[in-house]
């Protein structure tokens, strides 16, 4: 086996889209994302024989808690070796980049065998990396994000707009008709690049009103332009009396949607726009022939001070099914990790989850 450097996105994304699951925070156009922002993206793959068997792209987090290597959702992999010399691979750039720590956060249900097999000097992290329970709405049968052995890959029939209405709670159903007849309307921009500072100008408000750190400016322009090269992000806005009210962005790739960044208004805060909104998006979705509709992040059943305890309720009343994945792993690399886990363990317990 043999871990290099990759150089090919073509064979990158190709081994992405054959996995079960394909999480586009592994895609090759999402390091490109960071590279635009100042982070220079780090690929590794893991050949055998001449055939890709494991990816996984990282990046450096210089924090103000200890300079470590994030891999969002990844790696991916194709069988145990691949995740083991993978690893390996990743703990010596970290060391080669004086960070204190390795932070995995792995797209894997939490059923996967791969959990039981990490290095042993990996600890459970204090704090999630990313959305650990997602809510996922899926557009063909058999479900194919079921991480059952026997879920395979094929496609599926896909599911009707009817039955997928039909699978939403009532509440769902009425916000969804009580928006048409309010007079919202919702369209899906035709060039998400200019139009993105109607979403920026909601997030900021979003922002102050629930007192959550948002992604940057930068950020938010480089994903949106990356994207929007390829077709693969969509930005959603409904208005209503001439304003935007709500705005969303999702992202496309691999046969899947994913709900990633919402905005909306406090100034019309009873006319229910976000319902229609994603029901359009869930349209679109269905008349690409995506086979999943991924609302993203959501709190695990009965907790109460999550940080998505406040959007459990609006995602789950579209219907679909949760998938908990892996909580996230450290492999430490200095004594400046305890200092890390320290304040990170205190983060959670005054947070209260």
């Amino acid at each position: 086996m043999e871990i290099r450097p990759a150089t090919d996105p073509l064979s990158w994304d190709s081994f992405l889209l054959s996995q079960q699951f394909r999480p586009f925070l592994q895609s090759w156009t999402m390091g490109e994302v960071y590279r635009d922002i100042g982070q220079e993206p780090i690929r590794l793959e893991a050949q055998q024989d001449g055939k890709t068997i494991g990816i996984c792209f990282a990046h450096i987090v210089h924090a103000r808690r200890g300079r470590h290597l994030s891999v969002p959702y990844g790696p991916v992999v194709a069988s145990q070796e691949a995740l083991t010399a993978l690893l390996e691979a990743l703990t010596k750039v970290a060391q080669d980049h004086q960070c204190a720590f390795v932070r995995i956060s792995p797209f894997w249900p939490s059923s996967s065998p791969f959990i039981h097999n990490l290095p042993s000097s990996s600890l459970s992290s204090p704090l999630h990396l990313l959305a650990e329970h997602l809510w996922y709405l899926p557009l063909r049968s058999p479900d194919v994000w079921d991480p059952t052995p026997a879920a395979d890959h094929e496609e599926g029939t896909r599911i009707t707009e009817e039955a997928l209405m039909a699978g939403m709670r009532s509440t769902a159903r009425n916000l969804i008709r009580r928006a048409k007849k309010e007079g919202v309307t919702v369209t899906r921009s035709m060039d998400p690049v200019t139009d993105l500072p109607s979403f920026l100008n909601l997030h900021d408000e979003t922002r102050r009103r629930h007192h959550f750190t948002p992604y940057s400016t930068s950020f938010f322009r480089a994903q949106v332009s990356r994207f929007a090269r390829s077709g693969n992000v969509a930005l959603y806005l409904a208005h209503y009396q001439g304003e935007v009210i709500s705005a969303s962005i999702h992202m496309i790739f691999g046969g899947e949607t994913s709900y990633h960044h919402g905005a909306s208004t406090l100034k019309y805060r009873n006319i229910p726009s976000s319902y229609l909104l994603q029901w359009t998006a869930i349209c679109d979705a269905l008349e690409r022939g995506d086979r999943v509709y991924n609302f993203w992040g959501v709190s695990p059943e009965g907790a109460k001070k999550h940080p998505f305890a406040g959007v459990r309720t609006f995602k789950t009343a579209f219907g679909g099914n949760l998938l908990e994945i892996a909580h996230c792993r450290d492999i430490p690399l200095s004594p400046l990790y305890h200092l890390t886990r320290a304040v990170e363990t205190w983060r959670k317990w005054r947070r209260g989850f």
